[in-house]
C-alpha cells in the first residue's frame, strides 16, 4: 500500500517535469512497473547516485536530484556554517537539467554556486572545486553506463570524491528530508541575478588546460615527430579539451571518428561507452584500419578515463588494456625524469591494490616509493592531499588503477583523461623517434620483468541468499585460509577487513594501515596472486587474477590453472 501512496503523491504533485508526469499517467494500473519505480529509493552512497532516468525514488528525475541536494546544503551548512559549490555535467540525457536543479536547490539555502555553460570533463569538476576554493563539487554523469542511466557524483573540499563518512553524513541528511515539503529551490534567473549562482570563466578553462600542460615530459617531443592519431570521445566530454591539448603539444595529424564526435547522451553507436570493451572501441579501429595511425585514443563520457589501441607488427591494431597503458606511461616518466636529472628525492607512485604487480618491478628499478590504496581513485587523491599537508606533493609522479584511470600532477584530485591523453601521445612520439612502437615497449617490458596477465572474473549469487552466501564464502575463506592455490604456495594473505597482513613463511603479522574493506588478497610464489573481493552493492564477487609466466600463452595457462583453483576456493 506504501508503493501506491507514493505513487499517487507523486501523480500529485510531481508536476514540473512533463516526461515525467506522461511515464507517471502511461504506468496507472500497472502494478508492476509502478512497484520497480517506487519500492526503493535510490542510495546516496560514495559514488553519489547512480540510476536509471524515469519517475520514482528508484529513479533519477529532478525530484531526487534536488532531494539530494537539499541532504549536500544541509552537510555543508552544518559543517561549515556557509559554502559554495561547483557544479558541472556531461553528454547524458536530462544531464544538463539536473545541474540546473541542484544550483536552485543550493541558491535557495543561500550557498554560492559555480556551474558550468556547458558540458566538461569530471576531472574539470575536481579542478573547479579547487580552483573556487569551493566545500562540495557536483558532476553529473554516469560514467561508462549505458544511456537510460544519470547520476550525481558528490565532491569533497579537496576535490577528490566524498569519504565514506562524509557520503555519510550525507545520505543521513536526505533521509531526514521529505522530497516535496522539505526542498528549497529558487528561480534561476533570481539566483543568477542576485550572485547566488555564476557561470564559470573560459579563463578558468585555460588555467586547467596551463596545469595539463605543466605534466608535459618532453615538452615539443610530438611537432615533426608525424604522430598520426585516431580520437574518439565516444560522444562524450573530451572533445573540445582533448583535441586543444593534442594542438598545443604538436599533434599535427587527428582524426576524429565522425560518428562518435559530437555529444550525444543516447549513444546510438556504442550502447556501453566503455573504453575498456572492444565494442566500444569498434567504430574507431575502423577508422585505423582505412588512415593507418600510430595511436587510437577513445575517452569515456565523463572523460576520466582513456582507453587505447596500437599498431602491432602486423599493421593490426592491438587494444591495450588498462594494466598495460599504466606500466607504459610509469616507465616513460620515471626513465625520462631520471635521464633528465629531474626525479624528485623519494618519488611516488601510487596504485590499487588490484592494480598490475609489475609496478612493483619498475619502481625498484628507479628507487621510487609505492603505495597502494583501496580500489576507487579517491584514495591516490588521499596520498596526494596527505603529501601536500607535509609540504611534500612533488614527490607524486603519477597514479592509476586497472580500470583506465590515469592522473600525473596535483591540480585535481580524480582520475583525468586529458592529461593522459596527452601523456600517452607524448609517449608515443618519444618511443615513435627511437623506431620503437609501444606494441615493442611493452612486450619489452615483459620480456624483461616477465608476462605479468592480469584477469578479473565476477560470479553472481542470485535471489535474496545471494549476499548471504557471499558472506559465508568470505567467513569460510578467513577460517581456513588456503596452504595454496593450485600448486603455489600462498606466501601472504592480506585481510583488510581484520586490517591484517601475514606472512607465511616467517610468520609476521602487520597492521593494515588502509580503511576497511571487506577484500582478500593471496600472495603466491612466483609473484602470482588472487584477489578476492565482494560488491557491496550486488550479489557478486570479484577474482583478480595475477598470472605472470615467461610468456603470454605460459601467463594465460597459469591464469587459468588459478582460475580453476579459486573457482573451488569459492565452492563455484
Amino acid at each position: 500500500m506504501e508503493i501506491m501512496n507514493l505513487y499517487n503523491t507523486w501523480l500529485e504533485k510531481a508536476t514540473d517535469d512533463a516526461d515525467l508526469v506522461a511515464e507517471l499517467e502511461s504506468i496507472k494500473g500497472n502494478e508492476e512497473e509502478i512497484s520497480d519505480r517506487f519500492y526503493t529509493a535510490l542510495k546516496f552512497g560514495t559514488a553519489g547516485l547512480r540510476g536509471v532516468i524515469g519517475a520514482g525514488t528508484n529513479r533519477m528525475n529532478i525530484y531526487v536530484v534536488r532531494q539530494a541536494t537539499q541532504g549536500l546544503a544541509n552537510y555543508v551548512l552544518a559543517k561549515y556554517g556557509k559554502g559554495s559549490v561547483a557544479i558541472s555535467h556531461d553528454s547524458r540525457i536530462k544531464a544538463d537539467l539536473f545541474m540546473i536543479e541542484a544550483a536552485k536547490v543550493l541558491a535557495a539555502n543561500g550557498i554560492k554556486t559555480y556551474i558550468t555553460s556547458e558540458l566538461q570533463p569530471t576531472p574539470v569538476l575536481s579542478y573547479l572545486v579547487r580552483y573556487f576554493k569551493c566545500q562540495a563539487g557536483i558532476m553529473v554523469t554516469a560514467s561508462h553506463n549505458p544511456a537510460k542511466y544519470n547520476g550525481y557524483k558528490a565532491y569533497g573540499e579537496d576535490g577528490c570524491q566524498m569519504t565514506d563518512n562524509a557520503a555519510a553524513a550525507v545520505y543521513d541528511e536526505i533521509c531526514k528530508l521529505d522530497m516535496f515539503a522539505d526542498v528549497k529551490t529558487m528561480d534561476f534567473d533570481e539566483a543568477i541575478q542576485k550572485g547566488l549562482i555564476e557561470y564559470v570563466d573560459d579563463s578558468v578553462y585555460e588555467s586547467y588546460l596551463d596545469k595539463v600542460m605543466e605534466q608535459q615530459v618532453n615538452p615539443g617531443i610530438c611537432k615533426g615527430s608525424g604522430l598520426k592519431v585516431v580520437y574518439t570521445p565516444l560522444n562524450g566530454t573530451g572533445n573540445k579539451l582533448v583535441r586543444k591539448v593534442l594542438d598545443r603539444i604538436g599533434v599535427e595529424n587527428v582524426e576524429i571518428v565522425k560518428e562518435q564526435e559530437l555529444p550525444d547522451g543516447n549513444f546510438t553507436t556504442c550502447p556501453y561507452p566503455n573504453p575498456e570493451i572492444k565494442e566500444a572501441l569498434q567504430k574507431g579501429l575502423e577508422l585505423c584500419d582505412k588512415v593507418k595511425p600510430d595511436l587510437l585514443l577513445a575517452t569515456d563520457p565523463d572523460a576520466d578515463r582513456v582507453g587505447i589501441a596500437v599498431k602491432d607488427y602486423d599493421g593490426s591494431y592491438r587494444l591495450i588494456t588498462g594494466n598495460e597503458d599504466g606500466v607504459m606511461l610509469t616507465n616513460y616518466i620515471l626513465s625520462c625524469k631520471k635521464e633528465q636529472g629531474v626525479l624528485p628525492e623519494n618519488p611516488v607512485v601510487v596504485k590499487t591494490i588490484v592494480t598490475t604487480k609489475l609496478i612493483n618491478k619498475l619502481c625498484e628499478k628507479y628507487g621510487c616509493e609505492l603505495k597502494n590504496v583501496l580500489t576507487g581513485f579517491k584514495y591516490i587523491g588521499e596520498v596526494i592531499l596527505n603529501l601536500e599537508n607535509k609540504g611534500e606533493e612533488n614527490r607524486y609522479l603519477f597514479g592509476f588503477e586497472e580500470s583506465y584511470g590515469y592522473l600525473s600532477g596535483t591540480y585535481v584530485r580524480d582520475k583525468d583523461a586529458v592529461v593522459a591523453s596527452m601523456l600517452v601521445c607524448e609517449m608515443t612520439a618519444y618511443y615513435k623517434k627511437q623506431g620503437i612502437s609501444l606494441a615493442q615497449l611493452i612486450d619489452t617490458l615483459y620480456k624483461e620483468y616477465g608476462y605479468y596477465l592480469n584477469r578479473t572474473f565476477a560470479f553472481e549469487f542470485e535471489g535474496e541468499s545471494g549476499m548471504q552466501k557471499m558472506n559465508d564464502i568470505m567467513s569460510g575463506i578467513r577460517e581456513n585460509l588456503p596452504k595454496a592455490v593450485d600448486q603455489y604456495k600462498v606466501t601472504k594473505v592480506s585481510d583488510y577487513l581484520l586490517k591484517k597482513e601475514t606472512d607465511l613463511i616467517t610468520g609476521e603479522v602487520t597492521e593494515i594501515t588502509l580503511p576497511t574493506s571487506n577484500v582478500i588478497a593471496l600472495q603466491l610464489e612466483g609473484d602470482n596472486g588472487v584477489i578476492i573481493r565482494p560488491s557491496g552493492t550486488e550479489p557478486k564477487i570479484k577474482l583478480y587474477i595475477t598470472a605472470v609466466g615467461k610468456d603470454k600463452d605460459d601467463a594465460m595457462e597459469i591464469c587459468s590453472e588459478l582460475l580453476e583453483a579459486s573457482k573451488a576456493l569459492l565452492g563455484i
